[in-house]
């Protein structure tokens, strides 16, 4: 039985393009499968980090967001971390909860200016919390086993550019690991 509407078109064809275009409207507003079109916010003022809630501009190093399909529990707003180690930590976690994270930002020190400081025995880098400071963990490279600590002590610190990662590592030794490639236990390693 044709369904056709008399100009050739029939049903099973309106409704292919009805599926179609609402499949492409739905990834938009997601941001596509990789979050293409989903940017950073700022992490400036009171924000506390989501995995042990520390604010997270009062401390040094790295920060980062997770920006998830459901946007719960942060209620529309990414997760937010004080430090790179908080960000992967709650980014397990929450992915063993069957939570489907969209992109993930940290701190991309090819990006900024940072200020290296010491206190005690610690060597810090300052932290940025503003939204042109981040980059997707899908361009960065972090060293991990450093000089340089974070909020959370024994950190990973994220470039963008491959002249900046072998720069770190000439002065404070670690080791280079894509970040899409850190786990649980280069995180467990860093302790």
């Amino acid at each position: 039985m044709d369904e056709s509407d008399g100009s050739g078109t029939n049903r099973r064809t309106v409704l292919t393009g009805v599926f179609a275009a609402g499949s492409v409207a739905v990834a938009g507003c997601l941001g596509g499968e990789d979050g293409e079109a989903i940017d950073p916010v700022s992490l400036d003022g009171e924000r506390s980090c989501d995995q042990c809630g520390m604010i997270v501009e009062d401390h040094p190093g790295p920060v980062g967001q997770i920006h998830f399909a459901d946007d719960e529990p942060e209620g529309g707003r990414p997760a937010q971390f004080c430090s790179s180690t908080c960000t992967y930590r709650y980014r397990f976690d929450e992915v063993d909860a069957d939570r489907d994270p969209v992109v993930t930002f940290l701190t991309d020190y090819s990006l900024v200016e940072q200020e290296v400081f010491e206190e005690g025995e610690d060597v810090l880098f300052s932290s940025h919390v503003e939204s042109d400071a981040f980059a997707r963990t899908a361009s960065l490279t972090v060293v991990a086993g450093s000089d340089v600590a974070g909020a959370m002590g024994p950190e990973l610190i994220p470039f963008s550019a491959d002249e900046d990662v072998e720069s770190f590592r000439e002065s404070y030794g670690g080791q280079a690991i894509d970040a899409e490639d850190v786990d649980r236990e280069v995180i467990e390693g860093l302790s």
